[in-house]
């Protein structure tokens, strides 16, 4: 594990590097392409802590609440899909026609139906990490061993204990695998919605700085805290995976 750590920050630290050595040998001026020490100053100062910090926070919310109410809708729908042909071949076509439509086109509408609050935002979350989860859901329920279920009908399991006690179980590591899809996409889905319609959120605050405040080394900062974000959802699934999963194997 520290050495899976350490290598992880060796490669970080490496392309730091190289990404200094590109703005050297480059020339290029701040506004083009900033050095990793400019983007660091704008960790580093109070004013620009405090901006990230508020926006940060506004956006976490939006991931959060967008990610819980997308996955739960998308559990109820995959079980459903998983138990009922008739109810896949009625709701499949426009599950994926929904998903085919881009996200960019659906959130100005959205944002004007819902107006620019934080409902929209968490509606464009969960719309957007709906689909991986779904296909998850109905993939890993599917793909249950047959004779497990034969076997806890054989002692006379009801419907709840077999989904309970096989099915879920059973199907979790793919459910957890389009969980991991879900949460990056959720973070993708806040900052779309906030470029559709919002004041504050670290997409908005990428508007500013590309914008009114022309100021790229905090466009940079802001775009690392974004993927910081997503990164730390990410190991946070992959942590419950092994706690649940790897538990068990």
């Amino acid at each position: 594990m520290k050495r899976d750590l350490l290598a992880v920050l060796g490669v970080g630290a490496l392309l730091v590097v190289v990404w200094q050595l590109i703005v050297i040998v480059g020339d290029y001026p701040r506004f083009i392409l900033p050095g990793p020490l400019d983007v660091f100053d704008r960790f580093r100062g109070a004013r620009y802590q405090q901006m990230l910090l508020t926006n940060l926070v506004t956006t976490l919310i939006e991931v959060l609440l967008g990610l819980a109410l997308g996955v739960g809708t998308a559990l109820v729908t995959g079980f459903v899909l998983a138990r009922s042909r008739l109810a896949e071949k009625l709701l499949s076509p426009y599950i994926v026609a929904a998903q085919a439509t881009p996200i960019l086109a659906l959130a100005p509408l959205i944002v004007l139906w819902f107006g620019s609050g934080l409902l929209s935002k968490v509606l464009i979350c969960a719309l957007i990490c709906y689909f991986p989860m779904v296909v998850a859901t109905t993939v890993g329920l599917r793909s249950i061993d047959a004779g497990l279920v034969e076997l806890g009908r054989s002692l006379r399991a009801t419907h709840r204990q077999l989904l309970v006690t096989i099915e879920i179980p059973a199907a979790l590591p793919t459910i957890l695998g389009g969980l991991k899809i879900a949460t990056t996409l959720a973070v993708v889905g806040a900052v779309v919605a906030e470029w559709a319609g919002g004041d504050s959120g670290l997409g908005v605050l990428i508007n500013l700085a590309r914008g009114s405040m022309f100021d790229i080394p905090l466009m940079f900062a802001t775009l690392l805290t974004i993927a910081a974000i997503g990164v730390a959802l990410y190991l946070v699934v992959v942590l419950l995976e092994r706690r649940l999963v790897g538990a068990r194997a």
